[in-house]
C-alpha cells in the first residue's frame, strides 16, 4: 500500500460490477453498501429485517446513486433461507463481482439458528460458509470476482472446539464470538489453499474493523433486555470508537484495491491495530493454521450438508 491514507475518494469506480453485501441494513455493511453504491456498483442489501434493509437502502438513494441497490431477504440463521436467497440470485444474474460477508452477532445471549447450530458460529461461520459455497457456481465464471469475509480482532482468543461446536456443555459468548471470528479466517485460509491448487482467479480476502461504532456492541445487551449495559456500550462507542464509515474501509479496500492478493488480510493501523485507515495485517499464526483450517471445512460441509466445490 503506497498510499497509506486510503479513504473512500480511493475506491476505484464500479460501473456495471454487482456487489452482494451481508447485514447491509447497518453499521459496517451499510456504510460498505453506500460507498460501493456511490461508485456506481449495484448492490444487493441481503438483509434479515426487510423494513429495517428499506429505510437503510432509502438512506443510499437519497445520497444520489447512480444504481438503486435492492433489498433481499437473508437470515443467515436458517440454511433454508441461504438457499432461497441463492437460488434467487442465480435465476436473477449472470455475474457476482463481490460477495462481502459481513453480517454477523457479537457475544450474545445462548440460542441456537434454525438449523440447531449455536447461534454466533451458525451466523457469523456456517451460514457465510454455506452462502459462498452456494454463490461459487457465479463468483468463479465473473471476471475479476472476489469474496471478502470480515473478521475481528476477538479472534486472536477464539478457538474452535470442535469436541463442543455448538457450546452444549458451558456457554461462554466471548468465547464463542472468538471462536467464530476465528472461524472466518480459518475458511479463508483453506478456500485460498484450494484455489491454489485448481488454479481459480476469484480472489479471496479478510478483514477486520478495528473497534468501530456499529450496533453489534450493545445487541447482546438488548437481547438479554439490559437496556443499561446497552446504553453503556453506546457511550462507549461515542467515547473510544472510531466511525462505522472508517471501520468498513478495510473491507472495502480487499473488495476494490488494485494490489489485494490471494488470502491478503486487511485492518486498522493505528493503535493496538482499533483506529486508523487500512493496512495489511496478519492473523494470529498459531491459531490459523492449515490443518485447523482443512478440519473445519470437512466439519463446515457436512454441518451444513453442502458440497463446497472450488
Amino acid at each position: 500500500m503506497r498510499n497509506k491514507k486510503w479513504t473512500l475518494d480511493q475506491i476505484p469506480q464500479q460501473t456495471g460490477r454487482i456487489a452482494v453485501v451481508t447485514g447491509a441494513n447497518s453499521g459496517l455493511g451499510f456504510f460498505t453498501t453506500r460507498a460501493l453504491a456511490l461508485k456506481g456498483a449495484k448492490v444487493i442489501m441481503a438483509c434479515r429485517n426487510l423494513d429495517k434493509g428499506e429505510m437503510a437502502r432509502q438512506a443510499v438513494i437519497n445520497e444520489g446513486v447512480a444504481v438503486e441497490p435492492e433489498v433481499w431477504q437473508l437470515n443467515l440463521a436458517s440454511l433454508e433461507s441461504v438457499k432461497r436467497f441463492a437460488l434467487k440470485f442465480a435465476a436473477a444474474g449472470t455475474r457476482l463481482d463481490l460477495l462481502i460477508n459481513n453480517a454477523g452477532l457479537m457475544a450474545v445471549p445462548y440460542d441456537r439458528t434454525e438449523d440447531g447450530f449455536e447461534m454466533q458460529f451458525g451466523v457469523n461461520h456456517l451460514g457465510h460458509f454455506a452462502l459462498t459455497a452456494l454463490l461459487w457456481p457465479i463468483l468463479s465464471k465473473t471476471v475479476g470476482s472476489r469474496v471478502v469475509q470480515v473478521s475481528s480482532l476477538a479472534h486472536h482468543f477464539g478457538e474452535i472446539r470442535f469436541e463442543d461446536i455448538h457450546w452444549e456443555k458451558s456457554y461462554k459468548k466471548w468465547g464463542a464470538y472468538g471462536m467464530s471470528k476465528l472461524a472466518n479466517l480459518l475458511f479463508v485460509r483453506e478456500l485460498t489453499n484450494k484455489l491454489a491448487e485448481t488454479g481459480d482467479k476469484v480472489i479471496v480476502a479478510a478483514a477486520h474493523p478495528g473497534y468501530a461504532d456499529t450496533e453489534l456492541q450493545a445487541k447482546g445487551s438488548r437481547m438479554k433486555g439490559n437496556q443499561l449495559g446497552a446504553v453503556s456500550m453506546n457511550l462507549l462507542n461515542k467515547l473510544v470508537a472510531q466511525s462505522g464509515e472508517k471501520g468498513a474501509l478495510p473491507s472495502l479496500y480487499a473488495a476494490t484495491a488494485k494490489d489485494v492478493e490471494q488470502g491478503a488480510y486487511f485492518g486498522p493501523g493505528g493503535l493496538m491495530k482499533l483506529h486508523g485507515w487500512p493496512v495489511p495485517d496478519s492473523p494470529n499464526k498459531k491459531l490459523v493454521n492449515n490443518e485447523v483450517a482443512g478440519k473445519l471445512w470437512n466439519v463446515s460441509e457436512a454441518l451444513t450438508s453442502l458440497k463446497f466445490k472450488v
